[in-house]
């Protein structure tokens, strides 16, 4: 393959990560243009899978065949017979950076565990609106089991991008699996409405149960109900399992190559930022998309490239 060919496939990847990426494209920006343009390349991979995963204009069995005659084509891709931009980008990153297959594989089953008509761990149920009107949802029975699907979804991510960023120490991988899950139990309370509207709860029911929650009422805060001291209790037990978890993401930073701990670092930044702004005001969550203003990104953003800048200059 032509050099030219593969700075034009890493291109329109990084066209996909500009474009969607948000708080994980600010870290990018600050990585080495080689490692940046690997980060991409992976991102690009996973947008791709969550797209055709999470498609709501297609039925769910539609939705399965296109992401298994994609991952039928990816997995072709891997002998070098492709002319798709981001196959291409992703083979050259896994060989430049030693990600192996099985972690790829690890990533696009986590993708898929939405489409499953019985996930394992997950209990189907039917909940009922202001107006009698049920409403078909997915629950994870444990906490557990929650744990399990956000290694699938994040925690694998984690461990391919510090392939990328570098690393000697081993404890490194347990961080990241433990970051992984910081950021996905982050996003679970942020997507908390969202996913609810879609019928999924990403919440556990023994944690609904643990603080004396009717399931029923996650229908009423949809709808608008003011939430009760024992419903943000619940918001609460979730947000403090991932405080304690961010402790791993500080802790990894340092275990990095000196060229990427500012990527690292940014994420962190970033990603805990909203879990605080969570926690200010949980009830928030039902109500709106709780974000990070784009000037405190901008700000941490800064604070990182400048840290990048020092890591190259004393390299």
């Amino acid at each position: 393959m032509s050099d030219a060919r593969l700075i034009a496939a890493y291109a329109a990847c990084r066209a996909i990560a500009r474009r969607e990426a948000k708080n994980f494209y600010y870290a990018f920006r600050v990585l080495p243009r080689h490692k940046s343009d690997a980060m991409c390349a992976v991102y690009a991979f996973m947008r791709k899978a969550d797209d055709l995963a999470d498609d709501e204009s297609m039925p769910v069995e539609a939705r399965r065949e296109g992401m298994a005659a994609w991952t039928a084509l990816w997995r072709a891709s891997r002998d070098g017979a492709t002319d798709d931009d981001v196959f291409l980008a992703l083979n050259d990153t896994q060989k430049r950076f030693g990600i192996s297959d099985e972690l790829l594989e690890q990533l696009v089953a986590g993708t898929t565990l939405d489409l499953e008509a019985e996930p394992e761990g997950v209990r189907a149920l039917e909940l009922h609106d202001a107006h009698g009107c049920a409403r078909k949802m997915q629950i994870y029975s444990t906490f557990a089991g929650l744990h399990h699907y956000c290694y699938l979804v994040a925690s694998v991510v984690g461990l391919v991008c510090i392939k990328i960023f570098g690393y000697s120490d081993r404890g490194a991988e347990q961080l990241a699996i433990d970051t992984g899950i910081a950021f996905q139990l982050t996003n679970i309370l942020r997507d908390v409405r969202e996913d609810a509207e879609r019928g999924r709860i990403y919440i556990s029911e023994d944690l609904f149960a643990e603080h004396g929650v009717d399931l029923q009422r996650l229908v009423a805060l949809m709808e608008g109900a003011a939430p009760t001291d024992k419903e943000l209790a619940l918001l609460g037990a979730v947000e403090k399992h991932a405080e304690a978890m961010y402790r791993s993401g500080y802790e990894l930073i340092a275990l990095l190559d000196k060229d990427s701990r500012s990527a690292m670092r940014v994420l962190v930044r970033i990603y805990h930022r909203l879990l605080e702004r969570i926690a200010a005001d949980p009830a928030a969550v039902f109500r709106e998309r709780v974000s990070v203003p784009t000037r405190e990104k901008l700000m941490v953003l800064a604070g990182g490239a400048m840290g990048s800048l020092k890591a190259r200059v004393l390299k």
